[in-house]
């Protein structure tokens, strides 16, 4: 009976059916996202979960993914992401899907909500909760998340006057806040070198950012300055996290212009010393020395007070146009940049985007015959817009030097878009088709900045902690299985300045929420995205200090 046993036992094991999941992914160099040493083996998916790590064994999959020779990761994070316009378009996420990217976070300055209902009429929504809801109704691949815009709040309160809110206008605008985090806000976020955003005070800013930190969430901003006035404007987001008692993530953090790129080990020292003060200061970066914004951000911001027409009212008037060029030459409010480091990148109207669209501004200003300044204010006043550009205002060694702290994440700051058309028809930077390909294979493989775990933590769990998401950015049993598998030999950006619309290589499969969305390269069709919502959804205050 003794030896009965056993031999039953093995019996009953052989006649065990294996363990089956949805998928199964094979023999993989798995990086979880934490920074550490890679290890070799499987991951195994059960509905939007990952079911298991390491050697599975017999298990086997309802679909089965070699990935020997691949990396494995959580999938990445962007941390300024403008698809909020483009996924109502396309949901698909084309060319940040095609870099890694499952999850877009939205909010620089401006949100998709609150919009007052007269400003709603062509959407489905007024709030930011609302427009979560329409996009998932819509179906998109990846998960997404908002900051709310303090420039929202502000127009939504005071349009674009440039004033100080009274008592009854600043309790509004609190309440917009609150009412943003308790719908799922990630916290507020800011853009304060454009009107009306600069318009606000920090005093204004830290209220709001006390609403914030009574949901646990945080304030993330465009600083005031990017050069001249980088080190004051650096003042004010250590400011504003010390007396809100929030965590403070800085957009892009850069420095532009040439008489500037000296100050970078003042901005690292400063940014070093805030922390070892206690506040819990983060930022992110694009990995490119150009960036992209309307030309109007030249200008000095009291002239855009009211909006596009008020403003191309002012520059129509002899005084006031004497009075703006007289505060360019002045460096107000910075020094302008060289024109010939100004690309001229896209006109509303058709006449002067024949004309002058991939020129530089000191070419154009040549043909025009008149000084670069005035060159730029007849054309904003001609093409009835703020005209796109692109600025090449950075060091390239300083790039360097900041992706290299280790506090830094990744974003593109454009939308995700496809390369076909209608979506390809506009000219765009090439941030919005390469910045995470870019940093992976020019920064991390090729100029060896860090070693590839430490590039994609970077991308995964540092942003997923700085947002208190829960269950994201690691590979471990129980998350939500948002992965990626990539070459680590061949990942890389294809997107120039010349020719933007050109997709990253080297991304072979992608999942979100556990459904695979890019496979072998190609999109499967697949939107399993979902709004991901900040610390605050569903609750009430828990009153400030």
């Amino acid at each position: 009976m003794r030896l009965l046993l056993p031999i039953l036992l093995l019996l009953l094991l052989s006649c065990t059916k294996p363990r089956e999941y949805d998928i199964i992914i094979r023999d993989g160099l798995i990086y979880d996202g934490s920074g550490n040493i890679p290890v070799r083996g499987d991951l195994a998916i059960l509905g939007d979960t990952l079911a298991a790590l390491g050697d599975v064994g017999n298990a086997i999959g309802k679909k089965e993914v070699d990935a020997n020779g691949l990396a494995v990761a959580p999938g990445f994070i962007n941390m300024l992401s403008w698809a909020d316009g483009s996924l109502l378009k396309d949901g698909r996420s084309m060319s940040d899907l095609k870099q890694g990217v499952t999850l877009e976070v939205f909010g620089e300055g401006w949100s998709p909500g609150p919009r007052r209902k007269k400003d709603a009429q062509d959407t489905l929504w007024t709030t930011l909760g609302e427009y979560f809801t329409t996009l998932e109704k819509k179906g998109v691949t990846p998960n997404f998340a908002s900051f709310v815009g303090a420039t929202t709040i502000r127009n939504y309160v005071l349009g674009f006057e440039d004033r100080a809110p009274n008592a009854t206008e600043l309790e509004q605008m609190k309440h917009l806040v609150a009412e943003a985090m308790q719908e799922g806000a990630m916290g507020l976020g800011s853009s304060l070198i454009y009107a009306p955003a600069d318009f606000a005070s920090t005093e204004e800013l830290i209220a709001l950012c006390k609403v914030v930190s009574d949901y646990h969430g945080m304030y993330i901003t465009h600083m005031r300055s990017e050069s001249d006035r980088i080190l004051s404007a650096l003042n004010e987001v250590f400011q504003i996290a010390a007396e809100a008692k929030v965590p403070a993530e800085i957009y892009h953090l850069k420095i532009n212009n040439m008489w500037n790129w000296n100050k970078v080990d003042s901005v690292l020292t400063k940014i070093d010393s805030a922390q070892k003060a206690g506040l819990k200061i983060t930022a992110n970066m694009y990995t490119y020395n150009a960036s992209g914004t309307s030309l109007s951000a030249r200008l000095p911001t009291w002239v855009q007070e009211g909006g596009g027409p008020a403003m191309r009212k002012r520059l129509r008037n002899p005084a006031l146009r004497k009075r703006v060029l007289y505060e360019l030459e002045m460096g107000i409010p910075t020094k302008n940049s060289d024109p010939k480091d100004v690309l001229l990148n896209d006109f509303y109207r058709d006449s002067l985007d024949q004309l002058y669209r991939g020129k530089r501004l000191n070419e154009v200003a040549r043909l025009h015959g008149k000084s670069a300044n005035e060159t730029m204010l007849d054309l904003i006043v001609a093409d009835r817009s703020g005209i796109s550009a692109i600025f090449f205002l950075m060091s390239e060694d300083n790039v360097k030097r900041m992706l290299q702290q280790s506090y830094v994440s990744i974003c593109s700051d454009a939308g995700s878009i496809a390369d076909e058309a209608p979506y390809n028809i506009d000219p765009t930077h090439p941030r919005a088709y390469g910045s995470f390909a870019r940093f992976l294979g020019k920064y991390v493989r090729d100029e060896q900045l860090m070693p590839l775990q430490e590039g994609i933590r970077r991308m995964t769990s540092l942003p997923a902690s700085n947002l208190k998401l829960s269950k994201r950015g690691n590979l471990a049993v129980g998350n939500y299985a948002d992965v990626v598998v990539f070459n680590p030999g061949t990942i890389a950006d294809k997107a120039t300045f010349d020719d933007p619309h050109q997709y990253a290589e080297g991304m072979v499969h992608v999942f979100v929420n556990g459904v695979q969305v890019l496979n072998n390269g190609d999109h499967t069709g697949a939107r399993p995205g979902r709004c991901i919502r900040g610390p605050g959804w569903g609750q009430s205050s828990t009153g400030s200090d």
